[in-house]
């Protein structure tokens, strides 16, 4: 549920500088181990026959390179050219049990891209007039947050979307079990980070922390008195057509459509374990959303299009800072990235365990999304989903 900083903070935003976490889970998102199912070595399929600008065999061959030589169960992607041709592509099995083929155009969890739409919300209302991104989060949750080194008197909201609040992660501090059976009140999930204290003073660095989204959650359902997932679904999924996208209900730990399974190691030496239902609570307003690739690009497009904000709270979500040397940038939910062949692609990305989603849209109205079935941890695979990407949009 990070975003990461190989393709965003490495997408769910492993910590810039590789710093490894002690568990993983979907606020958290940092797989351990390299997945490595070379005696499967599931056959990859071929690409739609849609007409696409990205050269096909170009897309398919680095889907094939994630399931050949990196281990991942399953690779699939949605591809957008400026004229709003797509081409979807699948690699690998749906199903290590079965090996049954990888649904074109599956449903999969998506993680940290759940930032993106919350950010939006938040943004919207802005433009509303209901919140003020200067202002600090003790105007809408009074006296909710304090610790040790944290006063919520002294964050803003501008920070909170941006990363730059220094409030601790509390997704490291909940392990697998947990992650897969528990569910989490977005209250009980704060209460988990605020044992910590504070990584930073707010604005001094950038540190990407789920805990900064659960709270812009709760600022949401405060100013509009409706729960996140109602204003997610009225807002922004139905307003642009997003028909398979949704954000889960208390106690559904299925998938809805078709979907290729997801696959987690924890340990790096432990059994392969089958991750496609879980309860993923603990990603709530920071990652818990379920959709597909096509919708991704949907979302983002209609997103950098102007459809779903007014031209200044766009223009404030696509102010950025650094992260790190990473070459990405960070908005408010929304990252920047650079393309080998010149200018840079806007999205987010994500990982949950079983599933990570990597992409995002140029200016030129060019999309992408990939999705693997595992996170991937090796640096040859993490840089293989990047190349993906580039491909896809440089093609």
């Amino acid at each position: 549920m990070r975003a990461r900083t190989q393709q965003g903070p490495r997408s769910s935003t492993r910590q810039q500088g590789g710093r490894r976490r002690r568990t993983v889970s979907a606020a958290a998102a940092m797989a351990i181990g390299v997945m490595t199912l070379a005696a499967l070595t599931p056959p990859a399929s071929s690409a739609s026959a849609a007409v696409a600008t990205a050269r096909p065999d170009a897309v398919q061959q680095a889907l094939n390179t994630l399931v050949r030589d990196d281990g991942m169960p399953a690779a699939l992607a949605s591809v957008k050219d400026r004229n709003g041709h797509t081409r979807t592509y699948t690699a690998g099995v749906g199903d290590l049990a079965t090996g049954s083929k990888v649904p074109r155009g599956g449903q999969v969890r998506i993680g940290s891209n759940t930032k993106a739409f919350t950010a939006v919300v938040v943004l919207q209302l802005v433009g509303e007039g209901k919140i003020a991104l200067d202002a600090d989060i003790d105007t809408y949750l009074p006296g909710l947050v304090r610790g040790k080194g944290i006063d919520g008197r002294r964050i803003t909201v501008r920070q909170l979307l941006q990363h730059t609040s220094g409030l601790p992660e509390y997704g490291l501090h909940i392990d697998d079990d947990e992650l897969r059976h528990r569910y989490f009140e977005p209250r009980e999930l704060l209460d988990i980070a605020l044992r910590y204290k504070a990584d930073a003073a707010p604005g001094e660095k950038w540190g990407y922390s789920n805990t900064n989204y659960l709270l812009a959650g709760l600022i949401v359902q405060k100013i509009t008195g409706r729960p996140l997932a109602e204003e997610i679904d009225r807002r922004i999924i139905k307003r642009v057509g997003l028909h398979h996208t949704y954000f889960p209900t208390p106690g559904d730990k299925t998938i809805r459509e078709p979907h290729p399974q997801g696959y987690h190691r924890n340990p790096a030496d432990g059994p392969l374990r089958d991750f496609t239902e879980i309860d993923p609570s603990a990603g709530w307003a920071a990652g818990q959303l379920i959709s597909t690739d096509s919708d991704l690009n949907r979302f983002f497009g209609a997103l950098l299009a102007g459809r779903l904000l007014p031209a200044a709270q766009l223009a404030e979500m696509r102010t950025t800072v650094p992260v790190g040397d990473s070459g990405m940038r960070y908005g408010l939910g929304l990252t920047s990235r650079p393309l080998p062949c010149g200018g840079v692609y806007w999205g987010h990305g994500g990982d949950i365990p079983g599933y990570e989603t990597r992409g995002g849209v140029t200016e030129d109205g060019r999309a992408v999304n990939v999705t693997v079935t595992s996170i991937p941890t090796d640096e040859a695979a993490v840089q293989h989903a990047k190349d993906a990407v580039d491909r896809a949009l440089c093609g």
